[in-house]
């Protein structure tokens, strides 16, 4: 599957208000940048949530990496794309 880096953040941020939509604008706001815990407000299971649903959207694996690894929207849109070539 080839997406545009721009295609992959569209629907990560889809995937980001599905998994907490308490934060809405600061999800719509977000920028690669953007920490995770720290400006969105993610806990330990929207994060699991988040990682789950990223699986079945991009049909990939999170494989020897844990939700801790990622601090960033970019890191987690860094190995969707890595995942996806």
């Amino acid at each position: 599957m080839e997406l545009t880096r721009t295609e992959i953040t569209e629907r990560l941020r889809e995937i980001l208000l599905a998994a907490d939509d308490r934060n809405r604008d600061v999800v719509a706001a977000c920028t690669e940048d953007s920490r995770l815990v720290a400006d969105l407000g993610f806990t330990s299971v929207s994060m699991l949530y988040m990682v789950i649903a990223i699986e079945e959207e991009f049909n990939i694996r999170f494989e020897n990496v844990g939700v801790a690894d990622f601090n960033t929207l970019g890191e987690v849109i860094d190995y969707i794309e890595a995942q996806l070539k």
